[in-house]
Formats: structure tokens, sequence, C-alpha cells
């Protein structure tokens, strides 16, 4: 910033940033009048707005200007000049950044409710970035800023971030994604999201130039069952996974651990897939008695397996048929 004077009057208005992030910064006046025919220069990515008794006087982007008054007509109207157009005048100057700023943070304050086809209701976090800038400083001016003497990229961050996490799960409810699709599907996200968020950053003056979506995560819940699928999918005898399933069930202290509803549904997938494998083999039509008493056996540990209520009772009638037409 600088402020040059003779005497009570400002010559030379400019800006020279050395914050990067800094949007706005009233220009330091010290009280005085701007001499008529004074400097004033805007860089590249900056701009100026005028302001007197409160009111916009004009505005001026990246150039040298001479700040004669008949050059700002709005003011010498608003000012009714007493001395004519040779008279210095009294305005608030304020200096806007209108470059990108770019990897601006938002993250969803709470998870998002999603209703998966495969786990039903889970909670899903996200993360990502985005990039803005000042499009239009008198409506930035007039609906944001207000008289703030200095604004930071922090504090716009904060308040726009709560804008973008409704949005995101309202289109994330409506493009009827599975949570293990999620990743794959990120590009699209940000595609969708990106249109329904701009209108609430416009009102502000400000343009979103990138959106982006960086993660989504998942609870320790859901992940746990994935890996226990995943573990279950490498067993292939039917005792294996009686003994697996005991094991999981028994905490530290060995006491018998609450089995959540999800845990339930990823042990009935498990179930679905083993029992198809190991249940369902192929057998001759006249079975021997060493094959009758392998299917009786595979009976027991069924029946225990329901018993231990990790299979649903249709499910349990369904592989037990299986097993009688096998006899």
């Amino acid at each position: 910033m600088n402020l040059s004077s003779s005497g009570p009057f400002i010559e030379i208005i400019e800006w020279i940033e050395q914050d990067p992030n800094l949007l706005m910064l009233k220009f330091p006046d010290q009280d005085k009048e701007i001499k008529n025919g004074a400097k004033l220069i805007v860089r590249e990515s900056q701009a100026t707005l005028f302001l007197n008794q409160g009111v916009f006087a004009d505005d001026f982007s990246a150039g040298t200007f001479s700040l004669a008054t008949e050059n700002i007509p709005i003011l010498s109207k608003l000012k009714g000049w007493k001395y004519g157009f040779q008279s210095p005048f009294k305005a608030d100057v304020y200096y806007f950044s209108t470059k990108d700023f770019v990897n601006l943070k938002w993250g969803t304050p709470a998870p998002v409710l999603l209703r998966d086809p495969q786990f039903g209701p889970i909670r899903i976090k996200a993360f990502g970035s985005y990039n803005i800038k000042i499009s239009d400083v008198r409506k930035f001016f007039s609906k944001y800023a207000g008289t703030f003497p200095i604004l930071t990229v922090f504090e716009l961050e904060h308040q726009l971030r709560d804008f973008i996490a409704p949005i995101f799960a309202e289109v994330l409810a409506q493009a009827n994604i599975s949570a293990l699709d999620i990743a794959g599907n990120l590009t699209a996200l940000n595609q969708k999201i990106q249109p329904l968020i701009a209108p609430h950053f416009e009102q502000f003056g400000i343009d979103v130039t990138q959106f982006t979506i960086s993660s989504a995560t998942l609870p320790k819940e859901v992940n746990d069952n994935i890996d226990k699928i995943s573990s279950m999918n490498m067993i292939d005898d039917m005792n294996k996974f009686q003994q697996f399933n005991t094991s999981l069930a028994i905490g530290k202290d060995g006491n018998p651990m609450q089995q959540s509803v999800q845990d339930t549904a990823a042990l009935g997938l498990m179930m679905q897939g083993i029992t198809q494998q190991n249940i369902q083999q192929n057998t001759p039509q006249q079975p021997t008695q060493n094959q009758e008493e392998s299917v009786i056996d595979k009976l027991k540990k069924l029946k225990e397996i329901y018993d231990l209520g990790l299979i649903e009772d249709t499910e349990y009638q369904s592989k037990k048929a299986e097993l009688l037409d096998k006899l």
C-alpha cells in the first residue's frame, strides 16, 4: 500500500499486495482528501471501489487513472462540488484481489446419511477443495464484505463451506450410487455439484472456477464388514467358517460381543457365497454311506450357525432343504 501526499492531500493511490490471502483492503487515507488529478494505480488481478458517504461512486479495473473530479461523474454529482472541478475530494477507496484463490477446503461437518443398496442406511463423510474469484466487486462489497477494513479468504472459506455440504448430500442421494462405487464416480459427482453450488456463490459476486471431491470415507463398521467379507472369501471349509465366526463373537475379555445390524447383513452375504460353494457340490445320484454322513455333518454345522444367529430363518431353511435333497 502506498500513500503519497503533499500537505493534506493524497497524490498517489496504489496497493502492492504483501499477503496472498487478502481479499479486500481499505486504502489507509489517514482521513486526508484526494487531490484533484491524483494518480490511481490498479494492477492486474486488482480492482478498486470508491465510496462517498457510504454510497457507490465508481469502480476501476487494471490501469493507471487520473482522479480528476470530471472523471468520476457520480461522485461529482453526489458531492455537489462547492469549488467546481478543481477542489480536492473525500472518498473511501477499497482494493480487491480478483485473482483465483485456489485449493480452498470444504468438508461435511457431520456425516451424510446415504441409503446404500448393499449395506442399508450408512453415514459418509466427504472432503474436497474448490477455487474461487471475485467477479463483481460491488456485489461482493454490498452482500458480503460490508465496511470491514480488511478481509482475508479464510473468513470467506469458513462461511461458504456451509453451502456445499447440503448440496453434496442431495446430489449423492439422487445419484443412487453404492458406497463402494463412489470413488469411481467422483468426476461425475463433481460435474453435478459445481453448477448447483454456483448460484450460492454468485449472490456474493463470486465465481466458482473449480470444484473437487477429494475423498469419501465410509464408517468404521462398514469398513470392518468389508474386511470380514474379504477374509471369508478365502475360506473354503465349513469347519473353518464356524471357527472364524466363533473367534469374532468372543472379545478379548472372553465376553460375547453384540452384533450390529450391518454385521448380520454382511455375515449373511458371507454365508450365501460360502454355502453355495461348499454345499452345492456335484454328488452321485446314489450317495454312499460316507457321503450321507458328510451331509449330516454339514446339517449339524448349519444348525449351529443358525443357533448363533448368524443367518436368518429363511436362509437356514433354504440351505437345509438343499442338503436334505442330497440324502
